[in-house]
């Protein structure tokens, strides 16, 4: 039996995946949370062998949970769920710890099959996403979000979603300093000016959906 918790802010969402999957006689929905937080807490607990997660989320994004239940050395898989669209699929993510990426538009049937090759541990793509990227590919085009270490994807989310450094350091447990360090160093490296500019960067990219993000209050001195 393959248990699994869902991940995601939208009740409806989770409501159309629950019945997808608890019809399956080898598959039982163990738990559901609407955010990463309370996500983070129900993976420790419960200890799924999979678990299906949002990529956009209030707070902590899925992201940022997918590489904390990697860092954690938790036994739960991750199948991240995201709205690939016209967005470049940054092959950074592939490096998350998650071993699926489907998006919220893929038959059911695609779903159950990512769900039970990422239970035994197998990597799976979404035939969509795949296809993306073989594009960008061919076409010689990269994600500049490639180039960010975790932690520095990690402190662009909470950026982005409009979260201050003084903030920023207490969730992670870091001095403002390294936070701040971290923040020039991104700019630099994604060569924007602000943080407004960098949550347009990750909307193009598919990691941040900006009906969601909490824009910052200004703009002025973010670089």
């Amino acid at each position: 039996m393959i248990r699994i918790v869902l991940v995601d802010d939208h009740e409806l969402v989770r409501a159309g995946f629950r019945l997808i999957l608890s019809g399956q006689p080898d598959i039982e929905v163990a738990g559901e949370a609407g955010n990463a937080e309370d996500g983070l807490r129900l993976i420790r607990a419960q200890k799924p062998d999979v678990a299906l997660v949002d990529v956009h989320m209030p707070g902590m994004s899925g992201i940022e949970l997918t590489e904390r239940v990697h860092r954690a050395d938790l036994p739960t898989r991750i199948v991240i769920l995201t709205v690939v669209d016209d967005a470049r699929f940054p092959r950074r993510l592939l490096q998350s710890g998650a071993l699926g990426y489907v998006t919220k538009a893929c038959p059911a049937d695609e779903l159950l099959l990512a769900v039970r090759n990422v239970a035994q541990g197998k990597r799976y793509l979404d035939a969509a996403i795949a296809r993306q990227m073989a594009l960008a590919a061919v076409d010689g085009e990269a994600s500049p979000l490639d180039s960010l270490s975790s932690r520095e994807l990690e402190v662009a989310l909470m950026l982005a979603r409009g979260s201050a450094v003084n903030e920023i350091a207490e969730r992670l447990h870091l001095s403002p300093k390294t936070v701040s360090t971290y923040k020039q160093r991104l700019f630099e490296k994604l060569d924007v000016e602000h943080t407004i500019a960098l949550a347009h960067l990750l909307s193009a990219h598919g990691l941040l959906d900006g009906q969601k993000r909490t824009p910052p209050a200004t703009a002025a001195g973010d670089a």
